[in-house]
């Protein structure tokens, strides 16, 4: 699992614009490629750039008959590892034939003479975009459904076998957070700008103090409302995106990033802090917890330690944007407030650790 950032808290991927000139990519390139690698591909392309997408920018082609979805890493110096788009393509192009929703992959392009990146295109999920976590204008029993429906995939997800359906060499099995903290603090590091006790704090207790993995399997990374689309009428998952964070690991690491969400302050993303959850119809903390483990088996520990764990990585991620910022290459206008957010996230974290048992 190896991305700088996919975490994009203000993503606003319901719509396009068109394409900013340092976006811009060679079309007549870009259609050679198709006409090699797409199936039943029929030119000519026009192109838009979604609003968001802030770690991998992303474009929507349309051809007279079939639209499709084009991720690429950003132009410009990456860190290490980051913005692996074959990472994506992999875990979707593994996941598609079982069933779970998926978008449809049709190539990955690793030669950046085509348009000046790696890139990889997918089909393009025709449903609702759902971005904040109260559901505004949704009925009590249709929130209900579309947060089960939400638990359930990701524990279907959890519950698949990496051998059985080729993603077995995907990541190594164990030690998942330990790797992850390491890789995380290395990429902090690589990114910081300023000096922060609290962040040095969780780097030194964070790895001393891991829980047992007791299971293994994909895990996604970023899991959560915006990153799935809907069905248009019903409220089930048709196609879960922005897959640059998953490999193999310790699902409940997975699950607990998605739990974070009933923490975080209800602003109009995903957030359920302070909101009413009986009245709206969301499942509470723990009732979202006994759902999962119904449907996995898997055991869940007291969470604080996974909580500080998250936030710690979201920090890591938000420094390399905010790194990206500076150095003016980060692809999205909200890069900057996002990039304000480093702080705040760091400051959660200790608060988290601390309840977890760190010395303050």
């Amino acid at each position: 699992m190896a991305e700088e950032n996919t975490i994009d808290f203000d993503k606003e991927m319901v719509g396009t614009i068109d394409v900013p000139e340092a976006d811009q990519i060679d079309l007549e390139k870009l259609t050679a490629w198709f006409e090699a690698n797409v199936e039943d591909f029929s030119g000519p392309i026009r192109y838009s750039k979604f609003k968001g997408g802030q770690s991998n920018p992303t474009y929507r082609i349309d051809t007279p008959g079939a639209s499709y979805v084009l991720r690429r890493q950003p132009f410009g110096k990456l860190l290490p590892s980051a913005h692996a788009v074959d990472r994506e393509y992999k875990a979707m192009t593994g996941l598609y034939p079982t069933g779970f929703p998926v978008p449809r992959t049709y190539g990955l392009c690793e030669d950046t003479d085509v348009i000046g990146a790696k890139f990889f295109v997918m089909s393009m999920a025709d449903g609702r975009s759902l971005w904040n976590g109260a559901l505004p204008g949704v009925d009590p029993a249709d929130r209900l459904e579309i947060y089960n429906a939400m638990i359930d995939t990701m524990a279907d997800l959890h519950t698949k076998n990496p051998d059985d359906i080729g993603l077995g060499d995907f990541g190594k099995p164990t030690d998942y957070c330990a790797r992850q903290i390491g890789r995380w603090t290395k990429q902090y590091k690589l990114s910081e700008t300023e000096h922060q006790p609290k962040m040095e704090r969780l780097i030194e207790w964070l790895p001393e103090t891991i829980p047992p993995q007791h299971e293994s399997s994909v895990v996604h990374g970023d899991y959560r409302l915006d990153n799935m689309i809907f069905h248009k009428t019903e409220n089930r998952v048709i196609a879960v995106l922005d897959w640059e964070l998953s490999t193999l690991g310790d699902p409940i690491a997975d699950f607990s990033y998605l739990m974070l969400n009933w923490h975080n302050p209800s602003d109009g993303r995903a957030g359920l802090l302070d909101l009413d959850l009986a009245e709206l119809g969301i499942p509470t903390q723990e009732e979202a917890v006994e759902r999962y483990v119904a449907r996995t088996g898997y055991p869940v520990p007291p969470m604080d330690w996974y909580f500080a764990y998250n936030l710690f990585r979201l920090a890591g991620i938000m420094q390399g944007i905010k790194k990206r910022v500076i150095d003016g290459t980060a692809s999205s206008a909200h890069a900057k407030s996002m990039s304000e957010r480093v702080t705040p996230l760091i400051e959660r974290a200790h608060a988290f650790a601390v309840d977890a048992g760190m010395p303050a």
